[in-house]
Formats: structure tokens, sequence, C-alpha cells
């Protein structure tokens, strides 16, 4: 399963990396191949000052070796020794009608000394991050991920867009990060699933993603913007980095395990902004996203 996940993982950086060039006109994804000395590597592209995407990066991964104590106390587990790989990605655009998007699908495995494996799951998800809403954009992005979802388990939708509503949450300022998506982890075989089924599921989700996101690309990229409008995306960007260092569980998980740190930080937007204690004038854009951010929507 795991040669076969890492193959898929890299066919679709591929089409995704190329449509996403194809969708900028003007920049192209530069690559760093790299190894991790405790065992793996990965493939990094990342995407800059483009036409339509500021920063961006589409990076595959497969790691391997000891789980490091700090994991072993968070996966409670003893020593035992592990396999990720997986596909994560983020992009910024410049224009700040068009939203932040993020996507991550991934394997894992945990091995006792004997190389037995012990346990295994799937997980991962895509999710929007909007500056200035637009409620078609959301019932667009929404509707592919309950299409995808649809063909494997009509529960599979509301229960993973709830995870993903509570996973990419602030708590320190009691509102989302974005308009949310899909989330889902420890996908592991059951009596009714077998490892075979969730990946069927994990690549259709996968598949789908270019689908959920281009066209709000091609809908808002050449929309009109003024300074202000770029204050508030920077501003906004801010509470995305919040959310990545002080809460995201990948970005832990590899710095936890000595992954690439500029892999890792990839994430982070270019230009942002912290400023003291804003709000957004009343009954402005602004105001209308941050009053769905305190509240789950169904987009459905």
């Amino acid at each position: 399963m795991k040669d076969k996940f890492y193959k898929y993982i890299q066919d679709l950086q591929d089409s995704i990396t190329s449509k996403l060039e194809e969708v900028d006109g003007k920049a192209k994804f530069q690559q760093d191949v790299w190894k991790r000395p405790e065992g793996g590597g990965g493939r990094t592209r990342v995407i800059e000052n483009g036409s339509v995407f500021e920063k961006g990066g589409v990076n595959i991964s497969a790691v391997h070796g000891p789980l490091p104590v700090a994991m072993q106390s968070y996966f409670k587990v003893g020593d035992v020794d592990f396999f990720a790989c997986g596909l994560s990605l983020v992009l910024h655009p410049e224009n700040p009608m068009v939203p932040t998007v993020h996507a991550n699908w991934r394997y894992f495995e945990m091995y006792d000394k004997g190389g037995t494996i012990v346990d295994s799951w799937f997980g991962g998800g895509q999710d929007l991050t909007p500056y200035y809403l637009f409620e078609e954009d959301a019932k667009h992005f929404h509707q592919v991920c309950k299409t995808s979802c649809d063909k494997h388990n009509p529960e599979f939708y509301p229960l993973y867009k709830k995870k993903c509503d509570e996973y990419f949450y602030n708590t320190h300022r009691g509102e989302a990060r974005g308009i949310g998506g899909l989330f889902f982890d420890y996908c592991k075989q059951t009596d009714q699933t077998s490892m075979q089924n969730w990946y069927d599921f994990v690549t259709e989700v996968g598949n789908s993603f270019l689908e959920a996101y281009v066209p709000i690309v091609e809908r808002r990229k050449n929309s009109t913007y003024t300074e202000e409008h770029r204050n508030w995306q920077e501003i906004r960007r801010g509470r995305y980095v919040e959310f990545n260092l002080v809460h995201d569980k990948g970005t832990l998980f590899g710095l936890k395990t000595n992954g690439r740190i500029e892999s890792i930080l990839m994430s982070l937007p270019p230009r942002v902004q912290w400023r003291y204690d804003h709000h957004p004038k009343p009954e402005s854009e602004e105001e209308k996203l941050v009053k769905v951010l305190k509240k789950s929507v169904e987009w459905q």
C-alpha cells in the first residue's frame, strides 16, 4: 500500500503543478529534491511571484525510521518504527478576491522491531480560506467535496465537513481559519472497510482538488482590488499563520521528526500584517466574512 500510494502522490503532484502553471501563465514551480538523514526524503515544488500565485507549494515526501520519543508519547506507543508519505499543498494568490487553499493527503504505517505492521491509516482533506466571501465559490468548493464523498459513503461529507470545521479553528480567536471543506484522519481497516476502500476514497478526494479550486481562481483572478483590500488580505493571513504555528498537527509532526524546515514552513504567506486590536468596519464586506467565520455554515 505504501508503494502504491507514494506512486499516486508523485503523479498527483505532476498533474497539479502542471495545471497551476497553466492557470498562472507566468511563474513556474522551482523543484528541490531532498533527503532526510534518518531515512527518506521528498520533492518540494514552490511557485513565487506569479501573475496569479504570490507564493505556493506542492510538496511530496516519504520519510521513515525510528519514531522520535516526542511522537511516541503523542501516539501513545512504545519504541516503534514508522513510515509516512503524503502530498501537502498551500497556495496564496496575489489577488485578495482569490482564496487561499490548503490540501493534504497522507498515509502512515507503524512497525514493531521485527518489521511487522502494527498500525496503518490514511488521512487528509482540503479546505478554503477566502478573504472576501463569495457564496457561490463556497458552495462550489463544498459541492465538489460532497460529490467525492457521496461516491463512497453518504455519511462521509457531513462527518468530515464537521471535523474540518472543528480542526481548522483558531480557538484563541474564537473563529475558523476559513470556510472549511473536508478533514479526515486515522482512517483504518475495519470489518466493513478495507485499506483498499480507504485508498479509493482518499484518491477520489485528491483527484477532485483541481475541479474544486481552479474554477474559483479563474472566476476571481482578474478582479480589481484596492490597497485596502490588500491590507485586509494580509491581516487575515496573520490568522492563517497563527493557526499553522499554534495548532496544526502536521507542522508539529514535521518539526518533531526532523522534517525539512523549508518544506514545512512553505505554507506561510510572504506578506502578512498583525494590527493591534483590529476590527473591520460595521456592515462591511470584511465584517461579513468575520461573522461567517464565527459559526459553522452548511454550504450544501
